[in-house]
């Protein structure tokens, strides 16, 4: 038996959710066991539409809910004018100091993963990277890695609501 379109979009839905703390979810329940976390973090992916998925391969995936930006930074450090991020999968990889913005609300977020994906940054992960902000000629810049950076979004910054 084939199945239509239809019914393999229908058999893609799924009661995953991927919080805004960067906590798993599945029909109402955290997700706790640790291998299963870690899988859903290899196989989470992104569709050309937007679309948040995991997917196995290139036929095989299936739709989550993700409610803010997929990866959180949940701590910086610096070594000398290099930021690093730790992120809510385990991984640790240097800011993107270009993609660094502040959203709605003062949220600050930054592309990870090679850009393919936001982070938003933690209160204590702000807190260090925010260390090296300084103002320029009336603009907010972060002073790293070959910098200034500007930072589209923040008060005085070159997108500043």
């Amino acid at each position: 038996m084939q199945l239509t379109e239809a019914q393999i979009e229908r058999l893609r839905q799924t009661g995953v959710r991927l919080d805004s703390d960067g906590r798993w979810w599945n029909e109402g329940q955290e997700v706790t066991h640790d291998g299963l976390r870690a899988a859903f973090w290899r196989w989470l992916d992104r569709l050309p539409d937007g679309r948040f998925v995991l997917r196995l391969d290139e036929r095989r995936y299936a739709y989550i809910q993700v409610d803010d930006a997929p990866f959180v930074a949940r701590s910086a450090r610096w070594e000398g004018d290099r930021a690093f991020l730790r992120l809510s999968d385990g991984g640790e990889e240097e800011l993107a100091y270009d993609s660094l913005r502040v959203g709605e609300g003062g949220v600050p977020y930054v592309k990870v993963r090679g850009g393919r994906f936001d982070a938003r940054l933690s209160t204590g992960a702000w807190g260090v990277v925010a260390e090296r902000l300084a103002e320029r000629a009336g603009a907010t810049v972060l002073d790293a890695a070959g910098g200034p950076w500007p930072l589209p979004g923040a008060a005085g910054g070159p997108d500043a609501p």
